[in-house]
């Protein structure tokens, strides 16, 4: 039984269906299809307001495709020590922009720490053209440690770095997790709280190789075409992609599936937090469970067979991801070998 990643899940039954209904004949190349077509149109509904939308097929695209765009080669981006993009994605963001630079910001809790960052932005600008401007700020939602940044924060975080023309980009790998913890519309999540870009997942919650970058500055938007050819996501049967994302938007489905993965956490959480020696490490705020075991009960748990990562910081701290494919039973039967290890 994994607990490894949310992306070892399999693909959604109503998204293997929009496959088989989307290859049902020719259908013009290059993102000129019908399916394509109707994209913008279903995320402006989804967002309240005009969009620009690209279909790429993985998160590490859609996160350096997108900096690359709105970052200079001569900027910086700023991040958390934990953020994907900065140790997940081989300087990815870095190369799409000709040689911009990844600025690592402290972190609470796996967010961005404002005043850290305030201090930070106060004082650049002392070595005047020997410095990278700073260009980009970007935030993971949910976080990599399953924490959630509230509206209010992404509103402080957006007012500061407004205030140094920077702009703010969201990587939203796991966006349907945070929209669905928060209970608030995805537009009061992104643009309203004064988020540029975003990084739109569908792969980990029940799609099979399908993101988006949407931008809700049109002007941000621009060439980003090219962009995407030049990074070798202009896929020639994009069709098969755009189904993903309109099944995944049709009925709240991906809310659904994103609300089985929470739900599925939590439980994990209630049962774990239970047993002698285990802390849970941080807020269970999505489809992610950090919690530190005993050497014991971790060394016997991977034993039986059951996977799921170590994780840098606290002795004994794993990583426990949740999808909306895990069952009740699932979670009983790790609960229960980790309860007989105690």
């Amino acid at each position: 039984m994994s607990f490894c990643s949310d992306n070892e899940a399999p693909v959604a039954p109503q998204i293997l269906e929009s496959l088989l209904e989307a290859n049902n004949g020719f259908a013009r190349s290059y993102g000129e299809d019908d399916l394509t077509s109707q994209l913008t149109g279903a995320f402006s509904e989804l967002f309240e307001c005009d969009v620009e939308v690209f279909p790429v097929t993985t998160g590490t695209a859609a996160n350096a495709l997108a900096l690359g765009h709105i970052t200079p080669p001569y900027g910086a981006i700023y991040c958390t020590p934990q953020a994907h993009i900065l140790v997940d994605e081989c300087g990815a963001p870095g190369f799409f922009s000709g040689g911009a630079s990844i600025v690592s910001v402290d972190s609470i809790h796996g967010k961005i720490d404002a005043d850290y960052l305030q201090n930070l932005l106060k004082n650049w600008g002392a070595h005047g053209d020997h410095e990278p401007r700073p260009s980009t700020l970007s935030i993971t939602q949910t976080t990599e440690v399953g924490t959630l940044y509230k509206m209010q924060e992404v509103n402080r975080l957006s007012e500061l770095v407004k205030g140094h023309g920077m702009l703010l980009h969201m990587d939203g790998a796991r966006f349907a997790n945070a929209v669905s913890s928060l209970g608030c519309s995805p537009a009061d999540a992104t643009w309203r709280a004064g988020v540029d870009v975003l990084s739109f997942g569908a792969t980990k919650n029940g799609g099979m190789a399908a993101e988006a970058v949407v931008f809700f500055r049109k002007e941000s938007a621009r060439e980003f075409g090219r962009q995407r050819m030049r990074g070798g996501h202009l896929l020639s049967k994009m069709r098969y992609v755009s189904a993903q994302l309109l099944a995944y938007l049709h009925n709240g489905l991906w809310l659904e599936l994103a609300s089985r993965a929470n739900a599925s956490a939590r439980y994990l959480r209630d049962g774990l937090g239970e047993l002698p020696g285990v802390h849970i490490a941080y807020e269970v705020e999505g489809n992610a469970v950090f919690a530190c075991l005993p050497v014991e009960m971790l060394e016997g748990l991977i034993s039986e067979g059951f996977l799921f990562h170590r994780w840098p910081g606290e002795s004994g701290l794993v990583r426990l991801m949740c999808s909306y494919s895990h069952q009740k039973e699932d979670i009983d039967t790790f609960i229960g070998a980790a309860r007989l290890l105690a």
